[in-house]
């Protein structure tokens, strides 16, 4: 069963200009802590310490993101897409089309989740089946979680509905729910909620007794003694995968707990934790960016980042997370005007699922209507949208477009 506390108040999302702010404090932050937390991914406190004392800032000599990036960059592009609309048949076609049926960057598809997601994929399976390997627990859905979150800012089980869905290939069981956790937290961060608020919104789409729910407790208990605490009350000493969702989401969301939410300081005590340090960070990043917006993320650090380099992607290449933060204010904006859309009452439950976990709208996983019958302009409608991988821009139509030193604009194709 879900979490027996109730779901926590959330206050409507503010403004247009606020809503966008927030979602590139989000997606930059997520890259930014990525970036920040690679170096030490897989270490331990003593042997960062030992190699570069504390990390304050970027340790790498070009700084970039790793897989959390480039997979959340996927996952925004299709929610943009696809919108409230998205199913388990669409997701599965993009990882066929955008990355199984491709040649592989050299990271070969990144962690062991998406390598078995892949493996299957390629041998026929369908979702769900193509999450039954070894490694469906992991982290790999929630480092790209936090677009579903900025999507459905301030409707958390709306976001953590979504975030099942794009995770229903890869992910099972505690890997579903870390993701849930993590997009229903940067939902309520989209909105303003403060830290306390954030924390229990993902704690209340998981279920209570789960793994995940006991680890984010446990973080939440020790938050206030600071980062030692926060990691020996999360990490399983010995055991030597560092992806296991339920610890790394915990450590996160410890981290942004500890720092009340600052941006610098939530993203530096997950780096400085160590173990799966880029995708710590990168989660700490996207709470603590969607809590504050943008503005918050150091300028340096902001700077450093630049299109994806597809290292892990190749389709995902020269895409920018600002460009994606902007398509899903923009998507959301426009599925806000549809007449199915979902209506959200301030202090009111998210309405998004009923009482058994089930999706409490018209066009469940199962039965959605495929999205090309949908009116143009409509949310999760064909047609007019962003330039996907594979896609040929079109007269109109918008892509990338980054100026060195400069946030990225979005630039139309010109005939």
């Amino acid at each position: 069963m879900a979490s027996a506390a109730c779901n926590p108040p959330v206050p409507p999302p503010g403004d247009a200009a606020g809503l966008r702010e927030r979602a590139r404090g989000a997606l930059l932050g997520l890259a930014v802590g990525d970036a920040l937390g690679a170096p030490a991914e897989n270490m331990k406190p003593s042997e960062i310490r030992a190699r570069w004392g504390r990390i304050t800032g970027y340790v790498a000599d070009r700084p970039a993101g790793t897989d959390d990036t480039e997979y959340a960059i996927f996952s925004g592009l299709l929610l943009a897409r696809y919108g409230a609309a998205l199913t388990p048949v669409h997701v599965e076609a993009a990882w066929h089309e955008w990355i199984a049926d491709r040649e592989e960057g050299p990271f070969r598809g990144a962690g062991f989740s998406e390598r078995g997601t892949l493996e299957n994929l390629r041998r026929g399976l369908a979702a769900p089946i193509s999450a039954q390997h070894r490694h469906a627990w992991s982290d790999g859905l929630a480092m790209r979680a936090a677009p579903h979150g900025v999507f459905a800012a301030g409707r958390p089980a709306e976001a953590a509905r979504l975030a099942a869905v794009d995770g229903s290939v890869s992910h099972d069981g505690e890997g579903i729910y870390g993701g849930q956790a993590v997009a229903a937290g940067v939902a309520a961060a989209m909105a303003g909620a403060a830290p306390v608020a954030v924390v229990a919104s993902a704690l209340a789409v998981v279920p209570d007794d789960s793994w995940t729910a006991r680890c984010l407790r446990r973080a939440m208990t020790a938050a206030h003694r600071g980062e030692r605490a926060v990691r020996s009350a999360v990490v399983i000493g010995g055991y030597p995968w560092t992806d296991l969702a339920p610890e790394a989401v915990a450590l996160a969301f410890g981290a942004y707990a500890a720092a009340d939410g600052d941006f610098t300081d939530a993203v530096l005590t997950a780096v400085n934790m160590g173990r799966d340090a880029d995708t710590t960070a990168a989660v700490a990043g996207a709470l603590a960016g969607a809590t504050h917006g943008v503005a918050a993320i150091p300028a340096a650090w902001a700077a450093a980042i630049g299109p994806a380099r597809g290292t892990c992607l190749p389709a995902i290449a020269g895409h920018h997370v600002l460009e994606v933060a902007d398509l899903l204010t923009d998507a959301a904006r426009g599925a806000a005007g549809t007449p199915d859309a979902v209506r959200v009452v301030a202090g009111a439950p998210d309405t998004a699922w009923d009482a058994a976990g089930a999706p409490h709208t018209a066009r469940d996983a199962a039965g959605a209507p495929d999205a090309d019958a949908r009116p143009a302009g409509a949310a999760g409608a064909r047609g007019p949208g962003p330039v996907l991988p594979g896609d040929r821009a079109a007269p109109g139509r918008s892509v990338g477009v980054i100026v060195p030193g400069e946030h990225p604009a979005v630039a139309e194709v010109r005939p």
